[in-house]
C-alpha cells in the first residue's frame, strides 16, 4: 500500500511495522477477557449484554437520592466503565495482531487475533450478545440509551483487521462465518433497533459514529444495500449538515470540550470517508457545490494540530493538555490532498496514547488496516 504524495512516495506499512510488531508480541501475551469477566450489579441485563453508564451523569445535590443530572465534559469517575475498559484492551490487542499479521502474513499474529475473536463473538460462555440495549444507562432515568451506540466505534476498526484475516491458516471457515454472523446480526440490530434509529438520526459526532459502525460493519459482511445507505447518508446528511462553511463543526464547537470534540467527530469522518471510498468516488476529496469537504475540514483543525496556541476558543474543561495524538485526519488528509506538511504532523505526533479518555476518543489507531 504505497500512498503518493505531492512530492514523494510514503510507504506506510514500511513505517508501521516498527510500532505495530511490539505491540503485537505484547498482545500475544495478553489472555483474551470478553464482558462476561465483569457484571454491574446496577444492570438489568444479563452476563453477556454489554453495560456502561453515561459519563457526564453526577447525583443531584439537592436530591443526592433522586435521578443523576447531567454535568456536560465532566466525567463522574464512579459510573460503571469496567465493560468499556474490556472492550479498549480487547480492540487494541487485536488490532495490533491483525495489523501484524496483515504486515508481516506471520501466522502467530493471526492465532493470537482469532483467539480474542472466539471469545468475544464465537465461545457461548464469554460472546458478548450483538446489541447495545443496555450502554449509557442514567441511575433513576434509563437503563440504557441511543447515546450509548458511541461505546461501540472500537468494533469498526475490529470489522476492518477481521477482514485483514481472511486466508489466514487460523481464521477457518467455521469462526469466520461465526464472527460474521455476529456482526451482521449487531449491523441489523443497529439498523432496526429504536436506539439505533435515534443514533443514526443525530446531527453530531453521534451520528457520524452510527454511520461509521454501519459502513465497517456492512464491508466485513459484504452488505451492499447498507454501503449504499452510507454513501448518501455522508453525502447528503452528514457532510452538509455538520460541517459550517470554513470545515468546522459548530455542534462540536459549542460543546465544553470543543477541542477534543472536533478532533474526535473529524476523525471518525475521515475514518468514514476512506471506508467507503470507492474506485469511482473518493470521499476525502468529495465536495458539496460550496466546497465543503473532509479535506477542508483537516485544513480547519490542521494549524491547531500543530500549534494549540492558536486555538481562540476557550480550552477544554477536561483532558486539554493530552490532546493532540497521532490523529488519523492528518494521515488521510495528507494522502488525499498531497500535504507533506500533514504527513509530517502526524509522524511527529505522540502515537500510543495511554490516556483513558484519549484511547476512548482514538478508535482508529492501525491505518494499515484502513484500506480505501
Amino acid at each position: 500500500m504505497l500512498f503518493l504524495l505531492a512530492a514523494l512516495t510514503f510507504n506506510l506499512p514500511a513505517y508501521e511495522l516498527p510500532r505495530v510488531v511490539p505491540l503485537a508480541e505484547a498482545a500475544l501475551g495478553d489472555q483474551p477477557v470478553s464482558i462476561t469477566a465483569v457484571a454491574n450489579p446496577r444492570s438489568p441485563g444479563g452476563l453477556h449484554d454489554f453495560s456502561s453508564e453515561g459519563d457526564y451523569w453526577w447525583p443531584d445535590p439537592k436530591n443526592p437520592a433522586g435521578p443523576y443530572i447531567r454535568r456536560d465534559g465532566e466525567t463522574n469517575p464512579d459510573n460503571f466503565v469496567a465493560h468499556r475498559r474490556l472492550m479498549f484492551a480487547f480492540a487494541r490487542d487485536f488490532g495490533a495482531l491483525a495489523a501484524a499479521y496483515d504486515l508481516t502474513q506471520e501466522e502467530r499474529f493471526a492465532a493470537g487475533a482469532v483467539a480474542h475473536l472466539k471469545v468475544w463473538f464465537v465461545d457461548p460462555a464469554t460472546r458478548m450478545n450483538p446489541n447495545l440495549q443496555y450502554a449509557q444507562s442514567i441511575k433513576g432515568v434509563c437503563t440504557g440509551r441511543g447515546t450509548g451506540l458511541i461505546d461501540t466505534v472500537h468494533f469498526a476498526e475490529v470489522a476492518l483487521g477481521i477482514r485483514a484475516l481472511h486466508g489466514s491458516r487460523a481464521l477457518d471457515a467455521a469462526t469466520e462465518t461465526a464472527v460474521k454472523g455476529w456482526f451482521r446480526d449487531y449491523l441489523a440490530w443497529l439498523q432496526t433497533h429504536p436506539y439505533g434509529i435515534e443514533e443514526r438520526n443525530a446531527v453530531n459526532n453521534h451520528g457520524s459514529c452510527w454511520v461509521l459502525q454501519v459502513a465497517a460493519f456492512a464491508r466485513l459482511v459484504d452488505d451492499a444495500p447498507a454501503l449504499a445507505f452510507c454513501r448518501s447518508r455522508f453525502k447528503d446528511i452528514l457532510l452538509p449538515k455538520q460541517m459550517a462553511a470554513d470545515g468546522g463543526f459548530p455542534l462540536e464547537l459549542a460543546r465544553t470540550k470543543p477541542y477534543g470534540y472536533s478532533i474526535f467527530n473529524l476523525d471518525v469522518m475521515t475514518g468514514l470517508a476512506v471506508v467507503l471510498t470507492t474506485p469511482d468516488v473518493n470521499f476525502m476529496t468529495f465536495a458539496l457545490a460550496d466546497g465543503r469537504s473532509m479535506v477542508r475540514g483537516v485544513e480547519f483543525l490542521a494549524p491547531f494540530l500543530a500549534d494549540k496556541s492558536k486555538w481562540k476558543r476557550p480550552p477544554d474543561v477536561l483532558y486539554w493538555k493530552e490532546w493532540p495524538v497521532r490523529q488519523p485526519a492528518l494521515l488521510f488528509g495528507a494522502v488525499a490532498a498531497g500535504r507533506e506538511d500533514w504527513l509530517a504532523l502526524w509522524q511527529r505526533l505522540p502515537s500510543d496514547p495511554v490516556v483513558e479518555e484519549v484511547r476512548r476518543n482514538l478508535p482508529i489507531r492501525f491505518p494499515t488496516l484502513w484500506r480505501p
